[in-house]
C-alpha cells in the first residue's frame, strides 16, 4: 500500500471582480496547486496572490495550461494547429514562471486544464504539441495526465517524467475514462463518499465505476476541483481519512 499520496487542486482561477473558489483555504489542505496561466482563467494580480499563498503554505506549484478560452473556462474543444498549441503552452508556462519568481517560488510541473487535458489524453497530435512546448521550456518539468491514458506513455517516450492523476470528485467509466460533465452523476458531491473512494483507490488500486464495476486506477496524485461546491470540506475529509489510515499527504515534487 502507498504510504504517501499527493493532493492537488486547480487554483488561481479568479478573474478581476469574479471570484472562483477559496484558494487560501484549500492551500492549507492540498500539497500541490495547479495554477491558472491566464488562458482559461486567472488575472495577473489574482494569480500572483495565489502563488504567494502557495509559497507561504509550502505547496508545490504547477502550470495549469489551457486552450485560449476565457468565455468557456477552457472546457470547449478546440482544433488548434500544432505549432500554435506548442507556442501557447510555452507562453503560459513562461508567464507563470515570471509570476512565481516574483512570489518567491517556482513552477515545478505542468498539468493541462479542462478540454485540453481530456483531448491530449487520447489525441496524439495535440498531445505531442503540448509535450513539445514543455520540452522547449524545461525538459525537467513533469507532465500530469489522466491515469492510464496514452499521453503518459507518449510523454515518457519523449523523455518527460509523468505523474498519473485520479479525480476525487469525478465519476469513472469501467474503461477508466472520465464520465462527461454533460452526463448525470459525472461530478460527485458527497465528501464522505469521495474520501472513502480515494482510500479505496490507494488501498485496492481502483474505484467503482458508474457502471458498478471495479475499475483499476494507478495514480500518483489525486485532484479535488477547487471550484466545486463543498471543495474545502471534500479535500479536508480526504486528507483526514487518509492520514488516519497512516497515509501521508505529500507533493510528488517537494517545494524547493
Amino acid at each position: 500500500m502507498l504510504k504517501t499520496i499527493d493532493l492537488n487542486s486547480d487554483l488561481g482561477e479568479s478573474f478581476g471582480q469574479w471570484s472562483m473558489g477559496d484558494d487560501a483555504a484549500i492551500l492549507k489542505v492540498v500539497s500541490s496547486a495547479n495554477v491558472a496561466c491566464g488562458f482559461h482563467a486567472g488575472s495577473p494580480a489574482g494569480i500572483l496572490e495565489t502563488l504567494k499563498a502557495a509559497k507561504t503554505q509550502g505547496v508545490t506549484v504547477g502550470a495549469h495550461v489551457a486552450y485560449p478560452d476565457l468565455v468557456g473556462f477552457g472546457r470547449r474543444n478546440m482544433d488548434i494547429a500544432s505549432d500554435e498549441l506548442t507556442a501557447d503552452v510555452i507562453y503560459q508556462i513562461g508567464a507563470l514562471q515570471g509570476l512565481a519568481r516574483a512570489a518567491g517560488t517556482q513552477v515545478r510541473y505542468v498539468k493541462p486544464h479542462g478540454a485540453l487535458y481530456n483531448t491530449i489524453a487520447y489525441h496524439e497530435r495535440q498531445a505531442l504539441a503540448v509535450i513539445d512546448g514543455i520540452l522547449a521550456v524545461d525538459p525537467q518539468l513533469p507532465l500530469v495526465g489522466l491515469a492510464g491514458s496514452p499521453v503518459l506513455q507518449l510523454a515518457q517516450q519523449k523523455g518527460l517524467k509523468t505523474i498519473a492523476e485520479a479525480f476525487a470528485d469525478r465519476a469513472y467509466h469501467a474503461d477508466g475514462t472520465l464520465v462527461s460533465r454533460r452526463e448525470a452523476g459525472s461530478v460527485l458531491h458527497d465528501a464522505q463518499l469521495v474520501a472513502q473512494r480515494m482510500l479505496q483507490l490507494i488501498t485496492e488500486g481502483g474505484v467503482e465505476s458508474i457502471e458498478g464495476k471495479f475499475t483499476p486506477i494507478q495514480a500518483d496524485s489525486i485532484c479535488v476541483h477547487g471550484d466545486s461546491p463543498g471543495a474545502i470540506a471534500m479535500a479536508s475529509q480526504i486528507r483526514t481519512l487518509l492520514e488516519a489510515q497512516g497515509i501521508a499527504i505529500r507533493s510528488f515534487i517537494p517545494q524547493a
